[in-house]
């Protein structure tokens, strides 16, 4: 099985870790060729803690998703979340020399690059720059400047950036289990790919995604990615409340709020209840579905308004107009019951659970695909961002694999010019019986080093080398 379009998503998250081996299919779906999954031990709300524990879990989750698909992994597309990351909105821009020429995708890296200079706080890194508008000599706004005239390139940016602690402490965990980081993206980002629709991002909505450790929020307009927010409460949040309101242990907590879990009280009557087994010898405990919800209620309330106040943070007056897709419900969190509704009520906005199913082949696992879907929607953008990733590099290579095929044929021509060298060989000659005329002649001569056509290949193909990306 050829290497060169598989990707593999690794979302290492508070209570699972995922791994995703795919490929696009001559329709442009992706076929699922491997799907491995561990408890993550050692993470802690989007954040290692224990790097051994954690290193062991991906090993686990790897060795399933490689033994299901019949392939040795190299490299993952991984994602990271937590409580560190943060976001900016930085305006910056370059003065470039000639108007006569027009801006091109090395101008917007030299801007790029120019943000990453940016001064952060102590100990932070940027994880990603995501330019937004740009505008031309101050006038001509444009999403896509490149081929256009222009002196003064400005942009506005969104800027994400994180703990370089945290960062490395990822990095080192996927290395340790024998992978390579290809690339680090914001969780969000991954789940909106998988999620949301062109047309989504185009009218304006704000992703939620409910993990175990944290809820993680994106907002989109106009296509383009505007603010992104990370909330430290999620699923294990609500899991822990109904351990200590039932007085249960935790594995009895999270399968009530699976099973039984709901987010919208009054749908539970006062007399349904669940028993719960007791430890031995003790009666099993009885434990209300009423109380069940008011407790479940309580807390993703709470992380609805932490979200609806970054949405209005952003702007809610004009956005609610604004974004007219409303929300999208994703991650673990998600699954729970009537959360929907909630949402809705809360916000006043229209909400949907959004699932990663449209990308997937019809043969993908209903694990994935059906209504636990949104657990592992992460994990499915992370596998698209490996994809691209790959498409990307092919088409790059091909591109710079015809600029080297170009350039050694004008090279070959060159050489193979008619009686080359004998040309070199009579202009030398001439050259010498000129130089002792004229010395003879006794005038002053100030000899010129000779350059010969192959040193002169040599100079054009190096500045070809330079001037190759």
């Amino acid at each position: 099985m050829s290497k060169e379009n598989i990707a593999v998503g690794l979302d290492i998250g508070t209570t699972k870790i995922v791994a995703i081996i795919g490929r696009k299919n001559e329709y442009g779906k992706i076929e699922i060729l491997g799907f491995g999954k561990a408890k993550s031990l050692g993470v802690s709300r989007g954040v290692v803690n224990n790097i051994t524990q954690t290193i062991a879990s991906i090993k686990q989750a790897i060795t399933i998703a490689e033994e299901a698909a019949g392939i040795k992994i190299t490299d993952v597309v991984a994602g990271i979340a937590g409580q560190h990351i943060r976001s900016i909105q930085h305006t910056d821009y370059i003065v470039r020399n000639n108007l006569e020429d027009v801006i091109e995708e090395n101008d917007i890296d030299s801007l790029i690059d120019q943000v990453r200079k940016l001064t952060l706080l102590a100990g932070e890194e940027i994880l990603h720059i995501l330019p937004q508008e740009f505008l031309i000599d101050g006038t001509s706004e444009s999403k896509e400047p490149i081929g256009m005239a222009g002196l003064r390139l400005e942009a506005k940016f969104h800027v994400v950036v994180g703990q370089a602690s945290s960062i490395r402490n990822l990095g080192r965990c996927i290395k340790e289990a024998g992978l390579n980081l290809a690339e680090l993206t914001l969780e969000p980002l991954a789940s909106a790919d998988a999620v949301l629709s062109n047309d989504e991002k185009e009218a304006g909505v704000a992703l939620i995604d409910i993990g175990g450790g944290t809820t993680d929020l994106a907002i989109f307009k106009d296509g383009i990615i505007r603010h992104t927010a990370v909330i430290p409460f999620g699923g294990n949040s609500i899991t822990e409340d109904i351990k200590e309101g039932c007085s249960i242990i935790e594995k009895q907590a999270e399968a009530l709020k699976i099973k039984f879990g709901s987010a919208w009280p009054s749908n539970n009557r006062e007399n349904e209840i669940v028993a719960i087994p007791s430890f031995r010898g003790q009666d099993p405990k009885e434990i209300s579905l009423k109380n069940l919800s008011l407790i479940i209620n309580a807390r993703v309330l709470e992380i609805i308004e932490f979200v609806f106040d970054e949405i209005k943070a952003y702007g809610y007056d004009e956005q609610r107009k604004k974004l007219i897709a409303g929300i999208v419900l994703t991650g673990g969190g998600a699954e729970l019951k009537d959360i929907k509704f909630l949402v809705e009520y809360v916000t006043g906005l229209d909400t949907r659970i959004g699932l990663p199913q449209e990308h997937l082949t019809e043969d993908a696992p209903d694990l994935i695909k059906g209504s636990t879907g949104p657990t592992y929607a992460t994990a499915v953008g992370l596998l698209m961002r490996g994809l691209e990733k790959n498409n990307t590099s092919s088409r790059k290579a091909k591109a710079l694999e015809e600029k080297i095929n170009k350039t050694t044929v004008l090279i070959q021509e060159e050489v193979s010019l008619p009686n080359t060298e004998s040309n070199l060989l009579e202009e030398e000659i001439f050259d010498n019986e000129s130089l002792e005329n004229k010395k003879q002649g006794g005038e002053k001569i100030v000899e010129k080093p000779k350059r010969s056509i192959i040193n002169n290949l040599i100079d054009r193909f190096k500045d070809f080398i330079d001037n190759v990306d």
